[in-house]
C-alpha cells in the first residue's frame, strides 16, 4: 500500500489507548485490528478473520518468534523457582550480616538489589522484605530503601541480554531488521552494541552509592532521612507480616539454593557458545536461544533438587511449582506477538515510510535519539509499563534511525532507555508499586521522594542522547557519568541536607536513650 495519513492511524491509536487506559494489551489489540480494518477495506468481519489468521497466526509460527515464546516460558519456570525457593533470599540476607553503618546498609542493599538480577520483580519481593528491618534499625528510612530496590529492579534487568527483558528487547529489534532487510546485524549484536549508551540506566545505577557516600539528601527524601534519624518511620502496616513471611522461608535455605543453579545457567551456555566461537565470532541468533534454553532448563532441574535436598519443598510441589512459572510471562508473549502483529500491519500499510516522509528534511538525524528518549519517557510515564512502551516505539524508532542516518545503536538504546523511565518512576507501574510494598513504604511517599533523583539522571541522559546523535562514541556516557557527578554536587550543595553517617554502636547508645516514636 501506498504510505498516507491513514498510515499512522494504528500506532496513534495504540500510544493514545495505553495513555489513557494504561492496558498496553487492549491498546495493541485496537491498534492492530485497525490497521487490518484499513488494509482490507473497512469490512469488520474480514478485518478479524485476517487479524487472526495473517497476522497472530503467522507471527506464533514465525520460527524466530516461536523460539523466543519458548525461551519466555522456561525463563518464567527457573524464576517462579527462584522466587519460591528462599535461596536468593538467604543470599542477600548473608549480605546483610556484614554492615554496620548507614552508608554500608545502603551500599549492600543496592548489591543485593544487583545481584538478584533474574526478575524486576525479584529484587522488591525479595531485597526489600529482607532489608526493611536492617534499614529500620540503621535508621533510615523506608522511602530510601524503596528507592534502592527500584533501581537496581529494572535498571538491570535492561542491562541483561540473557533474561527475559533482552529476550523480548531482541524480538523486538529483530522484527524491524528483518523488515528493513538489514542482514549483517543480528538482535544480539545490535542489543549488546546498545548497552553502552543506555544512560539512564547505567546512570540510575551510579545515583545510589553516589549518594550513599555523599551523605546528602534533598527534598522530600531528605524528610524522611531526617525522620528516621528521630526513629519515626511512616505506613509500618503489614510490616511485621512481611518480616515474618520472609524468616519463614529464610530458616529453611542456603544461599548456595540460588547461587548453584545460576552457576549451571552460566557453564551450560557457555559449555554450548564458546565451540561455536562466542564471543569472539557471531553466533547465530537461533543456537544462542537454544544455548539459552537448555541453560535454563538444566539449571531449573539443579534447582529442583536443591529444594527437595533443603526440604523446602517436595519433589511433586517443586515441579510443580516450575509447571505454574512456565505461565508467569504469558502476558509478555502475548504483548510480544500484538507487538509484532502491529509492525507487520505498519509494514504493510507503510507507517514507517510515511513518518520517515515527514521527518526527512525536519528533524535533524543528530536529535532522532533525543526526541525518541523523550517520547519513551513521556509514554512510559503515562503507562506505567516498559515493555508496552517499547513494543510501540521501537518499530518506529529503528526504520527512522536507518532512513535519516541516525546511529542505530544509540537510537535502540535511546528507546530502552525511555521506556525505563515509566517503569523506574510511575506510580502506576508493577515495579513502583511493589518496591513500596517491599520496603513496607507508601506508593506516593516513595514515587514523590524518588523522582528527584530520577529526573537528575533524566536530564543528564537527554543531554547526553543529543551528544550520542552527534559523535555516536561511548565516550559520551563516560562525560556523563562525569556530569552526573557535577550535576547532584551542586544540587546537593544548593538544596542538600548532611544526613549522619551513623554507625551500630551509636544507634544503640540512641536507642537506649530515646523512646523511638512510629507514625
Amino acid at each position: 500500500m501506498h504510505a498516507n495519513i491513514l498510515s499512522i492511524v494504528p500506532i496513534i491509536l495504540t500510544i493514545g489507548l495505553a495513555i489513557k487506559t494504561r492496558n498496553v494489551i487492549v491498546s495493541l489489540m485496537a491498534g492492530v485490528f485497525s490497521g487490518v480494518l484499513i488494509v482490507v477495506g473497512g469490512n469488520p468481519i474480514a478485518a478479524t478473520k485476517s487479524m487472526i489468521g495473517d497476522y497472530f497466526m503467522a507471527q506464533m509460527m514465525d520460527s524466530y518468534n516461536a523460539g523466543i515464546i519458548l525461551l519466555l516460558v522456561f525463563i518464567g519456570g527457573f524464576v517462579t523457582l527462584i522466587e519460591k525457593s528462599g535461596g536468593a533470599e538467604a543470599f542477600a540476607r548473608s549480605v546483610a550480616n556484614f554492615v554496620d553503618t548507614r552508608c554500608k546498609t545502603q551500599i549492600a542493599a543496592w548489591l543485593g538489589g544487583i545481584l538478584v538480577f533474574f526478575s524486576e520483580l525479584g529484587t522488591p519481593l525479595i531485597v526489600g522484605p529482607i532489608f526493611t528491618p536492617i534499614f529500620r534499625k540503621m535508621r533510615i528510612s523506608k522511602e530510601k530503601l524503596a528507592w534502592i530496590i527500584d533501581t537496581t529492579a529494572s535498571p538491570v534487568c535492561v542491562l541483561i541480554p540473557f533474561i527475559g527483558w533482552g529476550v523480548y528487547s531482541m524480538g523486538l529489534i529483530q522484527t524491524e531488521l528483518d523488515a528493513l532487510n538489514i542482514t549483517n546485524i543480528t538482535d544480539w549484536t545490535a542489543f549488546i552494541k546498545a548497552i553502552p549508551f543506555q544512560i539512564y540506566p547505567i546512570l540510575c545505577l551510579i545515583m545510589v552509592p553516589l549518594v550513599a557516600f555523599s551523605k546528602k539528601e534533598f527534598g522530600a527524601m531528605a524528610k524522611a532521612e531526617h525522620n528516621a534519624r528521630k526513629g519515626i518511620f511512616s505506613n509500618l502496616e503489614g510490616e511485621d507480616k512481611i518480616e515474618s513471611k520472609s524468616m519463614i522461608i529464610d530458616n529453611k535455605v542456603s544461599p548456595l539454593v540460588a547461587i548453584i543453579p545460576l552457576i549451571v545457567l552460566f557453564v551450560t551456555l557457555f559449555a554450548i557458545l564458546i565451540p561455536q566461537g562466542f564471543p569472539v565470532k557471531q553466533v547465530p541468533g537461533s543456537d544462542f536461544r537454544i544455548a539459552l534454553i537448555t541453560g535454563y532448563l538444566f539449571a531449573s532441574i539443579v534447582m529442583i533438587g536443591m529444594m527437595v535436598y533443603y526440604k523446602v519443598k517436595s519433589l511433586k510441589e517443586a515441579v510443580s511449582t516450575y509447571l505454574k512459572g512456565y505461565g508467569k510471562l504469558f502476558e509478555c508473549i502475548i504483548m510480544l506477538i500484538l507487538a509484532w502483529s502491529l509492525s507487520s500491519v505498519g509494514k504493510t500499510l507503510g507507517t514507517s515510510e510515511f513518518i520517515v516522509e515527514l521527518a526527512n528534511g525536519n528533524i535533524p538525524a543528530w536529535s532522532v535519539p533525543a526526541i525518541i528518549f523523550i517520547i519513551g519517557a513521556i509514554m512510559s510515564f503515562a503507562t506505567g509499563t516498559s515493555w508496552g512502551t517499547f513494543a510501540i516505539v521501537m518499530p518506529i524508532a529503528i526504520p527512522m534511525a536507518v532512513a535519516l542516518g541516525a546511529p542505530l545503536y544509540v537510537t535502540i538504546a535511546a528507546v530502552l532507555s525511555g521506556g525505563l523511565f515509566g517503569d523506574h518512576c510511575s506510580p502506576v507501574s508493577d515495579t513502583t508499586i511493589l518496591a513500596a510494598t517491599g520496603s513496607s513504604c507508601g506508593l506516593m511517599e516513595h514515587m514523590w521522594t524518588q523522582l528527584p533523583y530520577a529526573l537528575i539522571c533524566a536530564g543528564v541522559s537527554f543531554v547526553g542522547f543529543i551528544a550520542a546523535g552527534i559523535t555516536d562514541n561511548i565516550i559520551v556516557t563516560a562525560i556523563c557519568i562525569v556530569g552526573l557527578f557535577v550535576v547532584y554536587t551542586l544540587v546537593a550543595k544548593l538544596k542538600g541536607e548532611k544526613i549522619e553517617n551513623l554507625n551500630i554502636s551509636q544507634i544503640e547508645e540512641i536507642d537506649r536513650t530515646e523512646s523511638p516514636q512510629q507514625a
